[in-house]
């Protein structure tokens, strides 16, 4: 083996474990709101583990008996509550708490991811600027209309702000400002053209009737983008992400926006899943978010930045669906036993939960597995 080759498998051993390292901050994150909840509305909890499966190291506190832990694979993690999963034997275990309290406790590791997510937005918006889509090239018009069109054409160097009235942060605004119109449509965008703010009007070039949010070829071709060819024969339409400076107070409220805009993001796919518009091999398991992370993390510290910052959201927003096992569905459980002041069967919901873990790993298994077959 080269020296150019030692290096290559060196620097795909770090992207992994930086991206391990992201994944494995941000479920200590989570893991540490509950912690924190559950202290200040005095829960009884008996460990705090950071990863899983067998122990590497473990503390226990003199004072309140509680296990502080590193376990052996660095890819989750724990807040152990007593009485959790059945009926504990003191008034501070979980089960045993007032409804309102457990749900407060629930919702603390989410919006622990979100808090964190948040403030590295705020860092990398602060540090590089908010990401914005830049116009690298535009194709021709042609026929009897070219000179028509092309008053109304985006023109290279462009940075979109917005469109149709709509603040621009990720793709999926663009998408969400022009479904439904039509070709030869005008809207009102808002661009940086050569250093100077200014409201444009563009024509476009086809109809705006995407098939889903990862449907951006019908969106650029609308655009008028062109297309590059590399010299592999790959192909690339003409437009790229660069970095654009806002005022403080405007990067603030920017940075809140944006994380929404994450969030909705995710919402949004997770609609277009159930309703078929996206296929299974759109989303990943574990397997595909280490892969995925470890190349965006690895070019640079923007990078890095965002995409834990994305984990982040979406580790918040996750957790908070209704599904089996997931914070979100134990929230329900709360509500159902503070509505009815009767808990459902504590033997029946620890079943349901663990139902519910077993789909999420047997789901996520086949996401990646599809990710897979479609390399």
């Amino acid at each position: 083996m080269n020296l150019l080759s030692v290096s290559s498998v060196m620097t795909a051993i770090g992207s992994v474990l930086l991206a391990i390292l992201i994944l494995l901050v941000m479920v200590t994150v989570h893991e540490l709101g509950h912690y924190l909840a559950g202290k200040a509305l005095k829960f009884k909890i008996n460990e705090f583990a950071v990863g899983f499966g067998p122990k590497l190291f473990k503390r226990a506190s003199k004072r309140t008996g509680e296990i502080f832990s590193v376990r052996l694979f660095p890819l989750g993690g724990f807040c152990a509550f007593d009485g959790e999963d059945g009926e504990g034997s003191s008034e501070n275990a979980f089960n045993n708490k007032a409804p309102w309290k457990r749900i407060i406790v629930l919702i603390a590791g989410p919006f622990a991811n979100y808090l964190l997510a948040l403030l590295l937005i705020i860092v990398s918006m602060f540090a590089f600027g908010q990401p914005a889509f830049k116009v690298d090239g535009v194709a021709p018009y042609s026929g009897a209309d070219a000179e028509i069109y092309a008053q109304y054409s985006l023109q290279e160097e462009d940075v979109i702000l917005k469109v149709n009235g709509r603040e621009i942060y990720v793709v999926t605004d663009m998408l969400t400002a022009l479904n439904g119109k039509n070709a030869g449509d005008i809207v009102l965008f808002k661009v940086n053209r050569g250093g100077e703010e200014k409201e444009v009007e563009i024509k476009l070039r086809s109809s705006c009737n995407f098939a889903s949010s990862a449907d951006t070829n019908a969106l650029w071709t609308a655009l008028g983008l062109s297309i590059r060819e590399t010299e592999s024969g790959a192909k690339y339409w003409n437009v790229s992400t660069v970095n654009y400076r806002f005022g403080f107070f405007t990067t603030i409220g920017h940075s809140f926006v944006y994380s929404g805009r994450i969030a909705g993001t995710i919402f949004r796919v997770l609609g277009e899943l159930l309703t078929g518009r996206l296929g299974l091999d759109a989303m990943g398991g574990p397997v595909t978010t280490i892969k995925l992370t470890s190349q965006l993390a690895s070019q640079n510290f923007q990078s890095f930045l965002e995409i834990a910052a994305y984990i982040g959201v979406n580790l918040a927003v996750f957790n908070l669906l209704p599904i089996p096992a997931l914070d979100g569905s134990k929230v329900i459980f709360c509500l159902i036993e503070w509505i009815f002041r009767k808990p459902v069967p504590r033997k029946i919901e620890a079943i349901i939960h663990a139902v519910g873990f077993a789909l999420i790993l047997v789901f996520a298994v086949i996401v990646d597995l599809l990710q897979f077959v479609h390399c």
